[in-house]
């Protein structure tokens, strides 16, 4: 930047601080528009407290004679709903309605129980300190923690056989979990992650789109400053190695905000476990991203196949 007026200068570290602020801080959550009960399932809003002391909302929707629960989570700017994409402001973000409903439904209806919450600074949750936010890669963990600890706190869940459903920066967060906290997730038995998310490739795609892609080194300086995270740590490919899980990754193949051969590297990052005990399927047919967060909503054969193989 060293060729541009005090001026210039100035204008793109401005516009660069807005762009970092909108990746790790949530200031205005998306709301729930709803709940269970529009699916027809029978649901108890819970609530737990990260041991940060953030509360965290969720619902439980039970299934009568299941001992096999699903806990679910979301992506950045989602919510356990799911995304307004069909009303604005939300539509000018990406114009796609996400109803994780329907993939509550369609595991209800296969005999599974489901908990689902929403991270901190989302949803119907509490913010926490200067609402920062990082995309599953800082504090996001302890809110993974927290649902863990809740359902060993309940004597109708405790011995229950668990599986996962974390899309995009919720993967991350489960992923994150993994490595901080090993011994929650020596039971598990399944994860299900649409949609893995590196926020460095994703960020540079969308600093490229804007023609900002040259200062992408500030850019990473405002991510630190605001979060103290490096950007080019904000990825699960660092973490994937401690994966235990069978794990079953889906990803839009030609989404506009990552890349395949990004999420390929995610995929093949799955080192601790077997070929059988792995799963990458690539959505094609679409750019959206947000797509993939619908695939199992709409087409739940193969999510529902991954849970019975691991669960039964």
């Amino acid at each position: 930047m060293s060729n541009l007026s005090e001026d210039k200068h100035n204008e793109i570290r401005t516009t660069l601080r807005g762009i970092a602020k909108g990746y790790v801080t949530v200031d205005y959550p998306t709301p729930v528009l709803e709940t269970p009960k529009d699916y027809g399932m029978v649901y108890e809003d819970v609530k737990f407290t990260a041991e940060d002391g953030v509360a965290l909302a969720a619902w439980f929707i039970p299934a009568e004679g299941s001992d096999k629960l699903i806990i679910c989570n979301h992506p950045a700017t989602l919510n356990r709903y799911g995304w307004p994409g069909h009303k604005a402001p939300w539509n000018q973000f990406q114009d796609v309605e996400v109803k994780f409903g329907k993939v509550y439904k369609a595991l209800h209806d296969a005999g599974y129980n489901v908990l689902t919450y929403d991270f901190r600074n989302h949803g119907e949750s509490a913010s926490s300190k200067g609402n920062t936010w990082g995309q599953g890669f800082s504090d996001e963990y302890k809110d993974v923690i927290a649902a863990f600890d809740y359902i060993k706190s309940q004597d109708q869940l405790k011995d229950m056989t668990i599986g996962l459903f974390n899309p995009c920066a919720g993967g991350n967060a489960a992923i994150h979990a993994m490595t901080e906290r090993p011994e929650y997730f020596k039971d598990v038995k399944a994860l299900v992650c649409p949609q893995p998310a590196s926020i460095n490739i994703m960020s540079k795609i969308a600093l490229d789109g804007m023609q900002l892609g040259d200062y992408a080194d500030i850019f990473s300086q405002e991510i630190e400053h605001m979060s103290g995270l490096k950007l080019e740590e904000m990825t699960p490919h660092l973490y994937t190695k401690n994966i235990k899980i069978p794990t079953f990754f889906i990803q839009v193949k030609d989404d506009a905000w990552t890349t395949p051969k990004d999420v390929q590297a995610t995929f093949d990052g799955l080192t601790s476990l077997n070929e059988d005990d792995k799963k990458l399927f690539w959505v094609e047919g679409t750019t959206k991203r947000f797509d993939g967060y619908n695939y199992f909503g709409e087409h739940p054969k193969m999510m529902l196949e991954w849970f019975d193989k691991y669960m039964n």
